[in-house]
This record gives structure tokens, sequence and C-alpha cells, in this order.
């Protein structure tokens, strides 16, 4: 009875295991999102900077939402925490001191489009995580959103 027993609780927690990867956001939404931050700037610039940066629903997705920087790393626009918008952030470091700011301007200067790899603060978990973002360059702007590598 107790083998019973724990056969049915290991198979009851693997549908809520399942569950838990759909809270995560996947590379394929992350360049949709960008996509439609880039549309919608080149729209209506000052509304969408305004509502990413108040996390209107419409731009945050569970784990997913984008964040703005001027060609200089100054953010313009940011998903989740609004304490960056205004700060100048190129000399910012991941926890392994690498320079993504830095870099993610570099990357955008020389390529227009690419994924760059760092790490960062899932705000779902508070856990330093291994981070893709997914940019564009879009007019005098960087825009990006990435998914944490679970």
């Amino acid at each position: 009875m107790k083998t019973f027993l724990l056969a049915l609780a290991s198979t009851a927690l693997i549908p809520s295991a399942l569950l838990a990867a759909d809270n995560f956001a996947t590379p394929k939404e992350a360049e949709v999102m960008v996509a439609k931050v880039v549309k919608a700037v080149g729209t209506d610039w000052a509304t969408t900077l305004k509502e990413i940066t108040s996390k209107d629903k419409k731009w945050v997705d569970r784990d997913l939402y984008p964040v703005v920087y001027d060609m200089n790393g100054k953010c313009v626009a940011h998903g989740q925490n609004e304490k960056q918008v205004g700060k100048d952030l190129i000399d910012l470091a991941d926890a392994d001191g690498k320079e993504f700011i830095k870099e993610r301007v570099a990357l955008a200067k020389s390529k227009g489009k690419f994924w760059q790899d760092y790490k960062f603060t899932d705000p779902l978990t508070k856990k330093v995580l291994p981070k893709s973002a997914y940019c564009e360059k879009a007019s005098d702007v960087i825009v990006c959103a990435g998914v944490y590598k679970r």
C-alpha cells in the first residue's frame, strides 16, 4: 500500500511540474514581444515607453517583459523595474562581471538583431539565472526581451 501511495504521489507531481514549465516564456515569444514593441515605438513612442514602464498587461507576459535602451546604454523603458528608467546603465555587469549593456549596445550597432546571453534576477523566482535576450535596434533605441534558461 505504501508503494502504491508513493507511486500515486509521484505521478500527481508530474502534471504540476509540466504546468510550471508553461509559466515561463519561450525564445519565440521573446522575438514576438520585441517585434511588437518595435512596431509600437514606431507608431507612438511616448505612450509605448510609458505603458512598458507601468507594466501594462499588454507588455508583460509571465516572466517576459521588454526593456528599451538608447544607443548609449541609458534605459528609457523597463517592464519590471521603473527605477532603472533614466539611468545610464552602460557599465552594468551581471553576476559574473559581464558588462552586458555595453555588449548589447555594441551588438546593436554591429548586427541590428541578435541574441545575447548573460545572468539576471528572475522576477518570478527572485534567483539569479542564466538568461538570453533577443534584441533589435529600432531607429535610435535597442528593444530587448529575454527568457530565463531553466
